[in-house]
């Protein structure tokens, strides 16, 4: 009765080994989750990134429990909203203003609308993933039922490469509404490479925006602002600032904000107080860093463990680890890049843990959940030696690209 069978690709049966993998999730508590049949997981998707606290945490669940005995959704505005961009404002050097939306689709769609407005453009400069909507997804091989129109104005640039967004800004001298980008990802950036980025944009007139829907509440309680000290004209938040719950948000500048005031960028679930109140929980327990320094430790385990795997079993040619500790992603080359992919989700389920090439850490994460994955990674890369072919090793049908030639 469900199209593809899912309401998320990533969470589809096509990107996992069918078989090995399980299909639905029942329950999760800590950094752990539990299948419709039992079977106990270590999990490092943490549900796409979002669950940055771990499942079930006390802090989010008993503010979710108030606020759901007084009301859900209102018909006037709750202080809730106040409460919670009054410490988006407070965390994140340089923001002014925020306004909340429910995914980070929503926001980045919000923060281009505001972009169009403010500088009377229309082309997009984009570097990194930003979601289904028209303006960004016409751009990828997932363009089916977007305009032409609609795709022509958005282009990529080649993210870590300062000449190519300048040559590519250039040549649509006066048309560029705004330089979207995701701030860090499988690359890390170049010393002032975010910089530039935001320099190059004002230069050409154009608005910076960073799609901080990964990094945001996760690199630092400010975010890649913080933790790269540049500050962007907007930058859009999601995932970890819910812990699970629905809830995104832009914030920037006021002069650049104040464009909400006439932009429509309106719904009825805007100002919905279970995922406020989860928000102003998790920034609570964020803002202080103590829990962020802690994940980073362990996620550098994660990230220096998989390195020296790779190192050690002379893979590098098919297996890249990069990425930040916080969230370190394991990227697949060759041919038969999904082949391997799916023999690496094999061997880690094997292993007692779900992956889908991000290791996203949480403050629920044990030492012990990092050394039983460091274990199983080694266990794929000793059968990734001298080039072998592990196609016949497995036991389901491999994982499916999310964005293929159409």
């Amino acid at each position: 009765m469900i199209p593809l069978g899912t309401q998320t690709l990533s969470k589809s049966p096509t990107q996992f080994v069918q078989g090995v993998a399980p299909i639905y999730l029942e329950r999760g508590r800590g950094a752990h989750v539990w299948d419709v049949d039992g079977n106990e997981y270590i999990d490092f998707p943490m549900a796409l990134g979002p669950v940055i606290l771990g499942y079930a945490d006390s802090r989010v669940d008993g503010a979710i429990t108030r606020q759901l005995a007084n009301g859900i959704t209102f018909s006037l505005m709750h202080p809730l909203e106040v409460e919670v961009a009054e410490r988006i404002v407070s965390m994140c050097p340089g923001v002014e203003a925020v306004r909340f939306g429910k995914s980070g689709s929503d926001a980045l769609s919000a923060a281009v609308r505001a972009a169009r407005a403010f500088t009377g453009r229309d082309h997009v400069l984009v570097a990194g993933y930003h979601g289904w909507h028209d303006w960004y997804v016409g751009s990828t091989t997932r363009h089916r039922g977007v305009p032409p129109s609609v795709r022509a104005l958005t282009e990529t640039f080649v993210y870590n490469d300062l000449a190519d967004l300048d040559k590519r800004l250039t040549a649509h001298a006066g048309e560029v509404a705004a330089v979207i980008l995701e701030p860090s990802g499988l690359e890390t950036p170049n010393d002032g490479f975010l910089q530039g980025v935001v320099d190059l944009a004002c230069e050409h007139g154009a608005l910076s925006v960073f799609d901080e829907v990964i990094t945001g509440f996760r690199l630092a309680p400010g975010g890649a602002r913080e933790r790269y000290n540049v500050i962007p004209d907007m930058s859009c938040y999601g995932k970890a600032l819910g812990n699970g719950m629905p809830i995104s948000a832009i914030g920037g500048a006021w002069k650049v904000m104040r464009e909400f005031e006439d932009v429509f960028f309106s719904g009825t679930h805007g100002g919905e107080t279970l995922s406020l109140a989860a928000a102003k929980a998790v920034l609570d327990a964020l803002r202080d860093g103590s829990v962020l320094t802690r994940i980073e430790v362990l996620g550098r385990q994660m990230l220096d463990g998989i390195h020296a795997h790779i190192d050690d079993h002379g893979v590098g040619a098919r297996v890249r680890v990069g990425g930040e500790p916080h969230r370190a992603v394991v990227a697949f080359s060759g041919d038969d890049s999904l082949i391997v992919k799916s023999w690496v989700q094999q061997c880690l389920i094997d292993g007692g843990a779900l992956f889908n090439g991000s290791m996203f850490i949480s403050a629920s994460h044990s030492d012990e959940d990092v050394a039983r994955a460091l274990a199983a990674f080694d266990v794929a890369f000793t059968a990734l030696e001298d080039g072998r072919d592990v196609r016949g090793l497995l036991r389901g049908e491999p994982v499916q690209d999310v964005f293929r030639s159409p």
